[in-house]
């Protein structure tokens, strides 16, 4: 059986095509084209699950993607498990499983609707004076009933076992929505030769065009001219159509993200195509045919199961062939519900019309709908909604022009159609930071400003007349497409006049009833009211305090009304009380559609250097850094780290360590006008620096904060190797590239990552001259053919090497850059040689120790993104005759140079056994009255070897000048006394690089 309420002929389903579902246990069938929602309701199930807060008896509201009642979860197979999926949305296909959520023990019988009986206490804003005492009960009671009963559906424990992929695409023309609107712009642009793609999140193309059966285009049934535009469409080899996806985001420079649907609706998904893909489109121009959502009627227990918005009862009919009911009551303030009683009463239902407005202020259609022998009641207001788990009738009254109440009568209704008026879908348009407008004869916001290269057409736009709506949509392709041709078409009026209504009246105390604006999350108007008196005037404070518009739906049933009700409230203008904001995603998106093939090993992918399995096999710990993997720390025997750290540091003072710095950033800057480049991103001078000779170099950004730091080397007069910090060098090159592109286009520069192209072996110690000079040709390591700060080609173990003599711990130091093929062979011939040498590796915890003990700095840990090069005492970097480089403005902002900036200084604890805790706060005086005034934090503590004790380095207020001054540092159970010193602890004077 194809269920009590299918229709017998009519609609878009394949009859041929029988498909079997399971909810809730039982077993349903239908046909292909169904969804789900629509298969159940011609089961004549209309009870689908339960509200969020009360748990109230919900059923479908909406045929689309703004359905906030009906969502199930729904089981795929192993592994393919979702929750809160859109019945309206999700396509009916043989073997699906679906079971209603947040019920227990069963969807008839809930546990969680004792929470309607108590609604008085479950008031907007309840959880914010409720759960405050006692302050005990928040940990052990409060927070974790909280954190139990949130939710809707239940998240799946076992792992995804389906496929997503990602892919990036360009286009001269994105159309988003094929309504008639997104068909005349597909067409229309796509006639000009440029590359257009249409999206529509439904998976039939047509929008509305798909359940109108009465409408004509220049002389063809709708649907016919639908069927031709797509054929057409389809032939043209500059299209791409992709139905079952979503724009669900809209970001800077005409990015937009789609979600594509692909196997879902598939009972034998083929293994090799993925379940849904991301798109990420650049596109040229984006037309917005996205269309508008019919808006509720807001009256007593208007959430009952069974009453449905008009539009969508049409679409059930007229599209899946289904009744939503027998005896049908539609309700509106409005004419477009006309067409929808038309074609419900030529389907062959019950059905009634209930308008508040008077009967003069109806248009023709109510003629019409009465020569159909529908009775029609004008100037009538509905009161509220009988029955409980289904609608059973209506209470209706005539209401006069001064809202006087009549008598109620009750009229039979086993569905309802509410029609509320139109508000245009300007969710993406808001998106891209355009502005919108308050257009007072819609009673909405329709987009006005925008900021991106878009247009908007169609219902989306606030055009609701079919003939006016194609018109539109084919200018905007036109006009995105860079042409001005225009285009008219003969089609069928669209009645649109209607009254804006917020609530309907009623003869009873609107603190007594439940009135809904929000389904999903159990907001009434009362609760709107409450917002205002107790202070919330902000619709985003309203927002937030009862939750309304935060449901799934984003708002897109909910808004209007209660943007309508706080304006009614303060007795302002609409427009005076503004919109929330429209945030991504547009609907919900799945975790998997977002992180693609992102997942297992690839969802966090370890980059490892060639020495890696070396350093693995020597027992080495390592740590996360950035995306590489570093070795920690050799621990050897029982030694914990603190043990292996001193030992390692040791070993580089007395003797000469090994340290893999592969990770290290590497750019290779080439081009005649290289060193002016340079010259441009840096602080320091870059001209005058001598072919074989490294600069320490400090990378601002424009706001004058630093953004990293290295050794660079000039190679040759137009060759720079540039060295960044490990987890800098995306970021670095993506800085370079912008300027190189948008700021200096006229420099002749390229640049190029290597960071994977080299190993690079450090060699550090009073003995690493000794220990490398056998194994190195071509080059003169003596101090005065080879200085500090200088670099070498050459070879070493017959390896091509570029040899740097740097150091990153305050030694004479060596960072030897080979092939990254050549990496591990040279590491080890250098190792081979080591024992005489007393050679050991070191990790990154040693090489942090090392550099903390000379008072080197790390970006990052030493700076967080509001430091200046005076700040750590680097201020004599800053070239003084160079007219500018980047971020040079800002380092004369008031606020740059005002006194008591926080600078890098040297603390040392009154304990030399006590390490601090990095992030600790310094404050001057401890017995200072709450709050405590702080001077700063330390950036850098640790245990050195070389002092004997623990050192620590710290951004302090005024921090040189207080050098020699007591501060007292924050420890878990008090304060500890301290003393400011230099920042440099070992060897300040550098003497040792210079050996």
């Amino acid at each position: 059986m194809a269920g009590r309420n299918r229709l017998p002929r009519g609609g878009r389903i394949d009859r041929s095509k029988p498909v079997s579902i399971a909810f809730n246990g039982r077993t349903l069938t239908g046909f292909a084209g169904d969804t789900v929602a629509s298969l159940l309701i011609a089961h004549d199930i209309h009870f689908v699950g339960r509200s969020f807060k009360y748990h109230r008896p919900r059923g479908f509201l909406s045929h689309g993607s703004d359905e906030p009642n009906a969502l199930l979860s729904v089981d795929r197979g192993p592994g393919k498990i979702d929750p809160n999926n859109r019945a309206t949305v999700a396509e009916a296909r043989d073997g699906l499983v679906t079971q209603s959520q947040n019920h227990w023990p069963s969807l008839e019988f809930d546990v969680g609707a004792i929470n309607d009986v108590l609604s008085p206490v479950f008031v907007a804003g309840f959880y914010y004076k409720t759960f405050m005492w006692p302050r005990r009960f928040w940990d052990s009671v409060y927070e974790p009933k909280i954190r139990a009963a949130a939710g809707l559906g239940r998240a799946p424990s076992e792992p995804d076992a389906d496929r997503y992929a990602n892919r990036h695409a360009h286009c001269d023309v994105l159309v988003v929505g094929a309504g008639p609107a997104g068909l005349a712009a597909a067409l229309a642009a796509s006639g000009t030769g440029k590359r257009v793609i249409l999206a529509d999140e439904q998976a039939e193309m047509g929008g509305t065009l798909l359940h109108d059966r009465t409408s004509l285009i220049d002389g063809k049934a709708a649907q016919e001219w639908m069927a031709e535009a797509l054929a057409e469409l389809r032939a043209r080899s500059n299209v791409t159509l992709l139905p079952r996806t979503t724009a669900f985001g809209y970001y800077n420079h005409n990015h937009v993200a789609l979600a594509e649907r692909i196997t879902d609706h598939l009972a034998d998904a083929p293994a090799h195509l993925p379940r849904e893909r991301l798109w990420q489109v650049r596109a040229g121009e984006v037309v917005l045919a996205t269309g508008a959502h019919e808006r509720p009627l807001v009256f007593a227990d208007n959430d009952r199961p069974g009453i449905l918005l008009a539009e969508s009862v049409r679409a059930f009919v007229n599209h899946y062939a289904v009744a939503p009911g027998r005896r049908i009551v539609f309700v509106t303030n409005g004419a477009s519900a006309y067409a929808a009683a038309l074609d419900a009463a030529d389907a062959g239902l019950d059905v009634t019309l209930v308008d508040i407005r008077p009967e003069s202020d109806c248009g023709p259609e109510l003629a019409a709908l009465r020569a159909k022998g529908v009775p029609a009641l004008t100037g009538h207001t509905v009161l509220a909604a009988t029955g409980t788990r289904r609608v059973t009738g209506l209470a209706v009254a005539p209401v006069s022009p001064e809202g006087k109440i009549g008598a109620r009568k009750i009229l039979a209704a086993d569905c309802v159609g509410m029609s509320g008026g139109w508000t245009p879908s300007v969710h993406l348009f808001s998106q891209s930071r355009g502005k919108l407008r308050f257009n007072p004869a819609l009673d909405a916001f329709v987009p006005d400003q925008p900021v991106q290269a878009t247009r908007s057409a169609g219902a989306a736009n606030g055009r609701y007349d079919l003939a006016e709506i194609l018109a539109e949509g084919f200018a905007a392709g036109t006009a995105a497409a860079g042409n001005s041709a225009s285009r008219t078409f003969a089609a069928t009026p669209t009645s649109t006049g209607f009254w804006p209504v917020r609530v309907l009246p009623t003869d009873a105390d609107p603190a007594r009833i439940k009135a809904f604006i929000d389904f999903q999350n159990d907001v009434t108007a009362k609760d709107i009211h409450l917002a205002v008196r107790e202070g919330f005037e902000s619709v985003e404070h309203v927002k937030r305090y009862t939750t309304t518009g935060m449901a799934t739906d984003q708002g897109k049933s909910s808004n209007m009304n209660a943007l309508g009700i706080v304006a009614g409230i303060l007795d302002k203008p609409l427009p005076a009380v503004g919109t929330t904001t429209f945030r991504p995603p547009y609907t919900p998106v799945t975790f998997g559609t977002l992180i693609g093939p992102s997942r297992g090993p690839l969802f966090d992918p370890a980059r490892k250097t060639p020495i890696h399995g070396w350093a693995e096999e020597q027992g080495a710990r390592f740590e996360d850094v950035g995306l590489w993997k570093r070795a920690w720390y050799f621990p050897r025997g029982d030694e914990d780290i603190r043990e292996a750290v001193a030992r390692e540091c040791a070993a580089v003072r007395e003797h000469v360590g090994i340290f893999d710095a592969s990770t290290l950033g590497k750019i290779e800057v080439v081009g005649p006008d290289a060193a002016e480049f340079m010259n441009r991103i840096y602080i320091n001078g870059w001209l005058k620096l001598e072919p074989g000779r490294c600069r320490y170099g400090l990378m601002l950004k424009e706001d004058g904060y630093i953004l990293d730091d290295g050794v660079v080397a000039r190679l040759a007069p137009d060759r720079f190797h540039v060295t960044t910090t490990t987890g800098g060098a995306p970021r670095v090159l993506a800085h370079m590239e912008d300027y190189l592109q948008t700021e200096w286009p006229e420099l002749e520069v390229f640049l190029t990552s290597t960071t994977e192209q080299f190993a690079v072996i450090a060699v550090q110690g009073p003995k690493a001259r000794d220990l490398i000079a056998p194994l190195v040709t071509g080059i003169d390591l003596s101090n005065d053919a080879f200085p500090h700060m200088a670099v070498r080609t050459g070879f070493i173990g017959g390896v091509p090497t570029r040899l740097f003599r740097v150091s990153f711990t305050g030694e004479l130091g060596f960072e030897i850059n080979v092939p990254a093929d050549y990496g591990r062979a040279v590491w080890e011939a250098i190792f081979a040689r080591g024992a005489a040498f007393g050679l050991t590796p070191y990790g990154t915890e040693a090489m942090h120790v090392l550099r903390a003990e000379r008072g080197f700095v790390i970006i990052g840990q030493e700076t967080d993104g509001t430091v200046t090069p005076d700040d750590l005492g680097l201020a004599g970097m800053i070239a003084k005759s160079k007219p500018d480089f980047v971020g040079k403005r800002s380092l004369a902002r008031p606020d740059l140079v005002a006194p008591g900036r926080k600078q890098l200084v040297g603390i040392l604890a009154d304990d030399p056994t006590l390490l601090l805790d990095e992030g600790a706060q310094i404050v001057a005086d401890r017995d200072q009255p709450i709050p405590i005034h702080a001077l700063g934090h330390v950036t850098s503590s640790y245990w050195s070897p070389a002092c004997d004790r623990s050192i620590a380095l710290a951004l302090v207020e005024g921090g040189r000048a207080r050098i020699g001054s007591d501060v007292f540092v924050t420890t878990p159970s008090s304060f500890t006394k301290a003393t400011v010193t230099a920042p440099a602890f070992f060897d300040p004077a550098g003497e040792r690089v210079h050996a």
